[in-house]
């Protein structure tokens, strides 16, 4: 239908079913939208080299997974009056992961804890997440071909299971 269209024209219809249509495409619309997840990670200014390791591999598994990851250190007692070392922390760590990830809000101190947000490149997880899609599609088809074997790939197992055993004796 035209809106400028002259004589006007109009479509009689059901308000209930105009309703429950406008409901379902809002619904629908609703559930494609991009879900953000955001995973938290919490350090301390003194972290153990190890542990950093640790940390920082669990924030390169979200970013590739796509997901968003809020840094928090943890200050206690006078570790408060030194925030300089959280800042270095958080900025070695963005350092770390630049390749699969951005500084999306800066480190910010917010009480007894310095904040920053990492989020991932849009297109290093969009090609990892189709990678991901085609190994498991060649898994599948892999699975598929091994799940169903033909007739002549029986008859010739067992024959290959007989000349096995003769091989083993004359090796050693």
């Amino acid at each position: 239908m035209a809106a400028t269209a002259r004589p006007p024209v109009c479509k009689l219809m059901d308000y209930g079913k105009f309703k429950y249509e406008s409901a379902m495409k809002a619904r629908e619309a609703r559930k494609n939208q991009a879900h953000t997840v955001i995973k938290e990670m919490k350090l301390r200014p003194k972290i153990d080299p190890h542990d950093y390791d640790t940390k920082k591999g669990h924030v390169v598994r979200f970013l590739k997974q796509g997901d968003k990851v809020k840094i928090t250190i943890m200050f206690r007692g006078r570790e408060q009056s030194r925030p300089e070392l959280g800042f270095r922390l958080l900025q070695r760590l963005a350092s770390d992961v630049e390749d699969l990830g951005f500084i999306e809000s800066n480190p910010k101190q917010d009480g007894r804890n310095m904040i920053m947000v990492l989020g991932p490149h849009k297109k290093k997880t969009e090609a990892m997440a189709e990678a991901r899609e085609a190994q498991a599609a060649r898994k599948a088809e892999r699975q598929g071909t091994t799940d169903a074997p033909s007739e002549d790939d029986t008859a010739e197992a067992p024959a290959e299971a007989v000349e096995a055993p003769a091989e083993t004796p004359s090796e050693a």
